[in-house]
């Protein structure tokens, strides 16, 4: 099995730069997410979550999550986690109270900085997801 690009195609946005997921073997690299709400209908307008870092944050990993079920995998399956915070000082503790909320037991290895991000955007992740290829 070479490498597989996922799409997701439940109105998640997508971009002609970069794959959402890719597929090798048995992992799942999953491309940086930030909070950006599925379109509605044929709308390209794209809006990001209103309500601050844990609004943001619930956002993105709701499209992390969307994009791994498109690839067959669950947020279960994830084994790294890397997120970048506009302001780690600031946000840190308000993003971990969610983060947590999804990832409560056995979570993943995480590293969590703060970097400059595009626009007005206050989160970014990214992860790492092992799911056996069924039948492989």
């Amino acid at each position: 099995m070479g490498k597989i690009v996922i799409d997701v195609p439940d109105g998640r946005h997508t971009f002609p730069y970069l794959s959402p997921a890719v597929r090798a073997g048995d992992f799942i690299w999953v491309s940086g997410n930030a909070a950006l709400l599925p379109r509605s209908g044929d709308s390209d307008v794209v809006e990001l979550a209103k309500g601050g870092i844990e609004a943001e944050t619930q956002q993105t990993i709701e499209n992390i999550k969307a994009t791994l079920e498109a690839a067959g995998a669950t947020l279960l399956d994830v084994v790294k986690v890397n997120t970048f915070l506009r302001d780690v000082d600031l946000h840190f503790a308000a993003y971990n109270r969610v983060y947590e909320s999804y990832f409560a037991d056995n979570p993943p290895a995480r590293t969590t900085v703060e970097a400059k991000i595009l626009g007005n955007i206050l989160i970014e992740m990214e992860c790492l997801a092992y799911r056996p290829v069924q039948g492989g």
